[in-house]
């Protein structure tokens, strides 16, 4: 039986499941085994690329059969780094700061990724309202001047706060959103000691790389990763004040809970994960039961508090997002879905999902209470058909507790952490040398590289035309903020003026471009005489410039074209820059 003792202290670092599984020696058998086994799995996954469905990093986008020899070389080469990280130690003095330090070089590795998801779009420009016109602004006109759509204001706020303190540069955001998700690694790590062992937590917090996908989003400016965070926060949080109280205790779960609802609206439905955690409390504590009631009562009450002060001036546009939520955004999830197999064989590491399936078993035998905790949100998910992998993204944590706490059936500690490795390793290889160089070849890399032309200019500020979109129903002006991101020069938006076409928009998950309005900050054409150079954004490389703009670039010259495109991708950006021609040039 697992000892029932309150959860926090060393003495209660219990092993899984006291099962009678068969023990492996860790001898060069068994891990030549898994290293092959290692590599026979992820190949055979390339072999059957094209059941990858998922909408951003298909593995039938990335791979080609001409990577086969290159693949198969890279895991190899994979797996013998794992063998020898194995071998170098078991015993890590200070395993939470290794964890925080290796999981931000990872994510670091990642950096050059362009902004590939739209969505940034809206985060950047929320943003950059705090930047420019303040923290009382940006409370005001949150819903109003600010277009929320279906966004909460924390993480937005945040990255306007670091605009504010550092400049409007969008590697600050990646330094933040890597910080972040080096921390969830950590309190990943943390939960799984608490309930545990630190041998679990350690394998749990290292199993978050072992998942491709989730550190292809650590680097974009969206509020997923944030909200990975702030919910693992919540959950550690909330176990420490449930087992060990203390006012400061219970004020940090207080402010923890209240962080992660206003971080992202998904996490209402997944904050569901406390109270199970709360019953856990309630039954592990036998002698305590009446002081871990009033705990949660605490708890829920002050966190509750604290959330209806911060959010009861936006009533009324809370009100609006709720209504568009379930009537535009739960139905689109049956239209933007994407396969669980897809998402937990293809885009993270086939032995996590194994592994999540095993400790189900061993949990079941051991009647182990405390699993309940960690296996609520994935069971949750799969319940609900939740089949994006990016609504998934924060209850990913839980996933990997969950697989550490399968991988316990491998006795052997050196086996386990040669495991470990070699799922980590692999991951990074598909990360660096599958998705990263498939993701940098993207159209919207052209706006980064663009950005940075522009950046070498002598002029302040740069015009910009959006021409329409050909391959997909969106809002052309969304591209101001994306070159905007990349860029430190200060545009000035020429958009023209389409109407939006109606067939299919009300559907469409970028309905939302079609309400962006751009913003003052972007002003107006130049008056004054002076030329300008002028970036122009199409959706082809070779389209032709309308009479109007071509008349209006009579004085330029087409200075640098930026033309790179993946072919797959229906909104696409190509950015022509043209600079004033020089007296006598033409």
């Amino acid at each position: 039986m697992v000892s029932r003792e309150p959860i926090g202290s060393a003495e209660n670092a219990v092993p899984v499941g006291r099962l009678a599984w068969p023990r492996l020696e860790a001898t060069a058998l068994p891990l030549h085994a898994v290293s092959l086994l290692t590599v026979a799995s992820l190949f055979t996954l390339f072999v059957l690329r094209a059941l990858d469905d998922n909408r951003l990093t298909s593995w039938r986008w990335v791979f080609s059969a001409e990577d086969a020899l290159r693949f198969l070389l890279l895991l190899a080469a994979a797996v013998l780094v794992a063998h020898a990280a194995a071998r170098s130690g078991s015993r890590l003095r200070r395993p939470g700061l290794v964890l925080f330090a290796g999981a931000y070089a990872a994510a670091a590795l990642l950096w050059s990724e362009p902004e590939v998801i739209v969505d940034a779009a809206r985060y950047f420009t929320q943003a950059k309202h705090a930047e420019a016109y303040g923290i009382g602004y940006f409370l005001k006109a949150w819903g109003g001047e600010i277009q929320a759509w279906t966004d909460l204001p924390l993480v937005p706020l945040l990255y306007g706060a670091i605009f504010k303190l550092f400049g409007e540069e969008r590697a600050y955001i990646q330094a933040c959103t890597s910080l972040l998700f080096a921390g969830a690694t950590v309190f990943t790590y943390l939960i799984g000691r608490m309930l545990w062992s630190e041998a679990l937590g350690l394998a749990a917090g290292a199993l978050l790389l072992g998942m491709p996908y989730l550190l292809t989003q650590v680097p974009l400016t969206l509020v997923d990763v944030p909200t990975m965070f702030f919910l693992t926060l919540a959950v550690w949080a909330t176990l420490e004040a449930l087992w060990r109280g203390g006012p400061v205790r219970l004020a940090l779960a207080c402010a923890a809970i209240a962080l992660a609802l206003l971080s992202k609206y998904s996490v209402w439905l997944m904050s569901s994960v406390l109270p199970v955690a709360a019953v856990v409390a309630v039954v592990e504590s036998r002698a305590r039961p009446a002081q871990a009631l009033r705990r949660t009562g605490a708890i829920a009450v002050a966190s509750a508090l604290l959330v209806a002060l911060a959010l009861f001036p936006m009533a009324e546009v809370i009100g609006a997002q709720l209504a568009l939520l379930r009537d535009f955004q739960a139905p689109g999830l049956g239209r933007w879905e994407e396969s669980f197999a897809s998402t937990f064989l293809f885009q993270i590491h086939p032995f996590i999902a194994v592994a999540a399936v095993v400790s189900m078993y061993l949990a079941w035998r051991a009647r182990d209470g405390r699993y309940a905790i960690i296996a609520w949100l994935p069971l949750l998910m799969l319940v609900l058909g939740i089949r994006r992998a990016r609504y998934l993204v924060p209850m990913f944590p839980m996933l990997a507790l969950m697989a550490a706490y399968g991988l316990q059936a491998i006795r052997p500690a050196a086996l386990r952490r040669h495991t470990v490795l070699c799922v980590v390793a692999s991951s990074l290889v598909i990360s660096l040398f599958g998705f990263l160089p498939f993701l940098k070849g993207a159209s919207a890399a052209n706006l980064k590289h663009a950005g940075a032309y522009l950046d070498t200019l002598g002029d302040e500020s740069i015009e910009v035309v959006t021409l329409p979109q050909v391959h997909v129903p969106v809002n052309p002006a969304i591209s101001v903020p994306l070159l905007d991101l990349h860029t430190g020069k200060r545009l000035i938006a020429v958009a023209e003026q389409s109407p939006p076409p109606e067939a299919g928009r009300a559907n469409s998950p970028l309905r939302f471009t079609w309400e962006y309005r751009s913003s003052a900050y972007y002003g107006a054409p130049s008056r004054d005489g002076r030329r300008l150079p002028v970036a122009v954004i199409a959706s082809d490389a070779a389209t032709k410039l309308p009479p109007w703009l071509a008349r209006r670039l009579a004085g330029h010259r087409l200075a640098r074209e930026f033309t790179d495109s993946e072919n797959v991708f229906g909104y696409r950006t190509f950015v022509s820059v043209y600079l004033p021609a020089a007296a006598g040039e033409f």
